[in-house]
Formats: C-alpha cells, structure tokens, sequence
C-alpha cells in the first residue's frame, strides 16, 4: 500500500436522546471504560493512522481532554474540536483541521471497530477514492407509505445496512462538503451521501462487521457487554 497521511475524525457530539440517559451515550460504561475509549483505542493503535480529530459538544472538551484523552494516554488526538447542531456540522467542523491524505470519519458510538476493517477500507480508498463500511443486510426491508402501508419490497441482496469509517482522499469529502454548506437544504444522513449527491460520485462498498454496531439504544449496551465478553 502506498504511503498518504491519513487522518481520523471521531464525532462524539451526539445528545444521544434515544438512550433515555442523562449520561450521553459516548460516555455510558461498557467494560469499565467509556464507549468512547473503544473508538479511539482502535484508531490509537492502528498503524497507519496518523492523528485524530476528537469532534465533542462544546461543554465536553474540557471532559474529553482530562477524562479520556490524557487519562488513557491518547498520543494521537491532535485537536479536540466542537461540533454542531447536526451531524453535518461536526464533520464539517473536523474537516477543517484535516490538511491532506485519507479521511477516516468514524463515530464515536460503535466501539467495536478493529483494525482488519480499518486495513479493508484503507486499501480500497486508495483505488476508489470514496468508500463506506457497511453489511449485507439480514433481514427483509419494506418501503412504507405515509399509512404505513407496504409501498414496495427492494431485492434484499442490493440492500446494505451503512456503518462507519466512512472513507475519503481528503480533498473530495472536502470539495463535497462545501458545496452542501452553501445549500439551505441539507437532507443528508451520511458522509457517502453528500458525496454522492454534491460531486455525483460513487462510493465503493466495503464490508465490515456485524459487530460493528453504534451503542444508540438500552439494547445496544447489552448486546455491546456481550461483545466484550466474547
């Protein structure tokens, strides 16, 4: 593989208000240490990661800074920035502390991310230039209308569940970025969409694991302890 700078941004900004916590997610305990620490963890020690970019709420960082990143001794984490109303906005706010190279934007609420994903997807960013983590889906998946009547059934085997790191050459989710920052209307849910819908690009589909689930729900702290168990 060739030899380019790459950047990770985790976005921990979320509120979390589906977990029905006054803890917000990327901070509940799995295994004695936040959600949080996992993510991290993972990007710290894989070798061709370079720095990260910690996106947190505005009254986190000084949390984040004392509580995880000195206090787990993460050498990476080069600037702890503060996020944004929407998803959007805190990629967009990381993104301008990333100069050059990949991008990795991983979320900081799926702990579960290892290194033989993150190799997976670094090797096929360098070819397709835009790539995003994701599975097969499992199960049968409706298309509702506004009765919740069925609209339609899609062929399962073209449907894929999304996960992050969601990849990029830095210059394009960039250039991407800018062009939806100046649009009023920003319907968008991932980062592979604004590429897709700004610079009309493919993104390529790179399989990572079932396990590799977002901590979004009570459920997902079981299932996730689980995980660690294993």
């Amino acid at each position: 593989m060739q030899k380019e700078k790459c950047t990770a941004i985790i976005l921990a900004a979320g509120q979390g208000k589906r977990m029905g916590t006054k803890v917000q997610k990327q901070y509940l305990e799995i295994g004695g240490k936040p959600v949080l620490y996992y993510s991290l963890y993972a990007f710290e020690q894989c070798a061709f990661i370079e720095d990260i970019v910690l996106v947190v709420g505005q009254e986190q960082r000084e949390y984040c800074e004392q509580e995880i990143v000195l206090r787990y001794g993460f050498k990476k984490v080069k600037a702890i920035v503060p996020g944004g109303a929407e998803r959007y906005h805190s990629v967009w706010n990381g993104l301008q502390k990333v100069q050059e190279g990949y991008v990795f934007i991983h979320d900081g609420a799926r702990p579960f991310i290892n290194e033989e994903i993150l190799t997976r997807v670094y090797r096929e960013v360098q070819t397709h230039k835009a790539c995003v983590v994701g599975m097969p889906v499992k199960d049968t998946i409706k298309i509702s209308d506004e009765d919740k009547f069925v609209l339609d059934t899609p062929k399962r085997s073209s449907l894929w569940q999304i996960q992050t790191p969601q990849v990029f050459e830095t210059a394009i989710v960039k250039r991407a970025y800018e062009q939806l920052m100046e649009q009023d209307d920003k319907a968008v849910t991932d980062d592979a969409m604004v590429v897709e819908l700004m610079l009309g690009m493919k993104v390529k589909l790179v399989e990572g694991a079932y396990e590799n689930i977002k901590i979004t729900t009570p459920e997902d702290l079981t299932i996730a302890n689980v995980f660690l168990e294993k």
